[in-house]
């Protein structure tokens, strides 16, 4: 396993959104700062809507303010990943979705050295990542909940449909879709490797103090799930 995967700590998984931190009156550079200075061990940078420049611009400054003190993902724009990276920025891998890039070829475009995550939910995706060529180092379960930061979501699964699915393949799992701070414990006794987070940190009046609640709650799920 490569250095990247094998430190790979899925545990608290912020993906942000520029909207909402900027309604909170940050940048997403400081919101990454403040809640990876709280507690966050991976993040997600998601961008949609932007024109390649600026999303580039963006995943610049965040690398640019937590260094190689956590992991950085690129949600679907394997160009940006790639540019980033040639630009000297620290950026670990991306996340993908079914209707995006195939995995087998954006590990070829990435190299074997990134991480890929990949959203799967249902068994006959699970069965794909599972057997990807193109080897997917971790998958996304969503949604828990309903949510809106995520218009094309599946029907939730809720925690318990969310924890069956993840003990149902091999793969190293985070759940996603509308998590506060009081589903980190169950989500974490429920045996996910992680819980990612949107408005829970990005619409946040303080970044690194919902952040610390996030992660506290994760240990003490694990504390009373005997781990």
């Amino acid at each position: 396993m490569n250095k990247a995967v094998s430190s790979l700590d899925l545990s608290i998984y912020l993906v942000t959104d520029a909207d909402m931190c900027h309604a909170a009156g940050r940048t997403v550079a400081q919101t990454v700062a403040e809640a990876v200075a709280g507690g966050v061990t991976c993040v997600q940078l998601r961008c949609k809507d932007a024109e390649s420049l600026d999303f580039f611009n963006e995943v610049m400054e965040v690398a640019d303010a937590v260094a190689d003190s956590v992991t950085l993902l690129i949600n679907d724009r394997v160009d940006v990943f790639l540019a980033a990276r040639q630009a000297g920025a620290t950026v670990a891998g991306v996340h993908v979705g079914q209707t995006d890039l195939p995995v087998a070829l954006v590990r070829k475009l990435i190299g074997p050295e990134a991480i890929i995550g990949l959203s799967a939910s249902t068994p006959e995706e699970l069965k794909e990542a599972e057997e990807n060529p193109g080897r997917v180092d971790y998958i996304g379960i969503g949604v828990v909940r309903d949510t809106s930061t995520k218009t094309d979501a599946p029907e939730e699964h809720g925690i318990d449909g969310t924890g069956q699915i993840a003990r149902s393949t091999h793969l190293p799992s985070v759940a996603i879709g509308g998590i506060k701070a009081p589903d980190m414990a169950p989500l974490a006794r429920e045996g996910l490797d992680g819980a990612a987070v949107v408005s829970a940190i990005c619409l946040a009046p303080d970044a690194r103090e919902a952040a610390r609640e996030l992660a506290d709650q994760w240990a003490e799920g694990l504390r009373s799930a005997g781990h």
